[in-house]
């Protein structure tokens, strides 16, 4: 979730992999006996071989490239050394993961052939999207709604923010729709530098009043007649004017 994304957390998964088979430990060998250096390439996990006049070389086909045979395998993991394992881990998330981030578990991947070192496990998170906040990179954003009177006169309106606490947003005198007020700070964190955070854009969303009653028509009506048109408005009929000639 995007709270968690925020503040970090864990997170456990389960997946198949190879593990080195406890049996042999990775040798692939019946314990007790060993595994003996190929014959065919002695030793090497290639062949020479010449084609006209160019001396080249491939895997041996013996040993597959592993420079020993094992003649007496192992019953669990038939002489591969390995065996296929469901894991389990528990994860850490670091705040500040989004959409697609990468996160680098080494060793915790497929066991090395023959007894070799364990490969890296990559973890890939998906965020889900939040049913009040949007996300790009830190910064965060929220439509408020806002009354017309509201943002005709100014006022107070409470916030949730993404840490699960409140604050306080002032609305200015004469706020327009669709207007942005900036939060410093109240984003998300960057990841590895939790202390850097971006900010919260919070949009003005002005809600016009429908289904009036009669007394509050007549209000208005009266607010209208004694308020001058804006200076947006006057420009427009001025344009007008002058389109119509």
């Amino acid at each position: 979730t995007l709270e968690q994304a925020f503040s970090g957390s864990k997170a456990k998964i389960q997946f198949p992999t190879s593990i080195v088979c406890e049996t042999c430990d990775g040798s692939g060998a019946k314990k007790g006996s060993k595994p003996t250096t190929c014959a065919t390439c002695r030793g090497a996990g290639q062949v020479s071989f010449r084609q006209g006049f160019f001396q080249m070389s491939r895997t041996c086909p013996e040993c597959g490239g592993a420079g020993q045979v094992i003649a007496d395998k192992c019953r669990d993991c038939s002489g591969h050394g390995r065996k296929r394992h469901t894991k389990v881990l528990d994860v850490n998330i670091p705040a500040g993961v989004d959409e697609g981030t990468r996160l680098r578990l080494a060793g915790e991947g497929e066991a090395g052939a023959h007894g070799g070192e364990s490969g890296d496990l990559f973890v890939f998170v998906s965020v889900k999207p939040h049913p009040i906040f949007k996300r790009d990179n830190l910064t965060l954003a929220l439509d408020v709604p806002v009354g017309m009177l509201d943002a005709a006169l100014g006022a107070e309106v409470e916030l949730p923010t993404i840490d699960g606490g409140k604050t306080m947003l002032k609305i200015p005198a004469g706020s327009q729709p669709g207007e942005t007020i900036r939060l410093p700070g109240f984003g998300m964190p960057a990841l590895n530098r939790p202390r850097d955070r971006g900010d919260l854009q919070v949009r003005l969303q002005v809600e016009i009043p429908t289904n009036l009653d009669k007394s509050q028509r007549q209000a208005l009506e009266s607010l209208r007649s004694s308020l001058a048109a804006t200076r947006g408005v006057e420009g427009f009929r001025s344009r007008l004017r002058k389109f119509w000639g």
